[in-house]
């Protein structure tokens, strides 16, 4: 599964970034305007999930618990520094996707046994869109990560982030991990739909 990561740069706006890679064939999106207001992100959001379910896409929004529930979005993503996942749980209950950002086998563990329903791991390698970066993790931090599920009989979706090339997929994939989240890869490309279509065939 290729999960994309909503940002803006000097070419493309949110909604454009999200139109661009739903036409690339992506299915899950999630929108992320860390400095944002709710009531800045709400019209964005609002229309990126119309866009979102008129292409069969899954649609998540970053943070923010009390506006996935306004809009009933599918679900919320939620980093280090963001609401713990089991409050999260409470206030959306069952029927929604909670993922959590993880960068050890001990955030897997924590968020397993809050409810979460995928792990959002990274970062694979630097990158310029994430303030205060956590260790990087490379692949044999993956791999390390992975194992560990396994001997702790862990079953979630793990999806690796943060400054990854089309060029470093396979390798990330054999190492266990399940999905690829993806942002300014996609954007920067000449062709963000083709760059789109071309990663989302290489993660089925």
């Amino acid at each position: 599964m290729i999960q994309f990561i909503s940002h803006q740069n000097d070419r493309y706006s949110y909604l454009d970034g999200i139109r661009l890679v739903l036409e690339g064939g992506c299915k899950w999106v999630q929108l992320r305007m860390k400095d944002a207001t709710d009531d800045e992100v709400r019209p964005i959001a609002i229309e990126a999930q119309r866009l979102c379910w008129e292409n069969g896409a899954t649609f998540i929004i970053d943070d923010r618990v009390a506006l996935v529930k306004e809009l009933h979005a599918d679900g919320v993503h939620l980093g280090k520094e963001d609401m713990p996942i089991a409050e999260a749980r409470q206030i959306l209950g069952d029927d929604y996707i909670i993922g959590g950002t993880a960068n050890t086998l001990d955030d897997v563990k924590r968020h397993y046994a809050s409810g979460a329903n995928y792990i959002g791991c990274g970062p694979f390698r630097f990158t310029t869109t994430k303030k205060r970066l956590s260790p990087i993790l490379g692949l044999d931090g993956y791999k390390s990560i992975v194992e560990g599920m396994k001997r702790e009989g862990i079953d979630l979706p793990i999806v690796a982030i943060g400054g990854i090339t089309a060029d470093d997929v396979p390798s990330i994939l054999a190492t266990g991990v399940t999905g690829i989240a993806l942002s300014g890869a996609i954007l920067n490309a000449d062709n963000p739909v083709d760059e789109a279509r071309r990663f989302v065939g290489m993660v089925r």
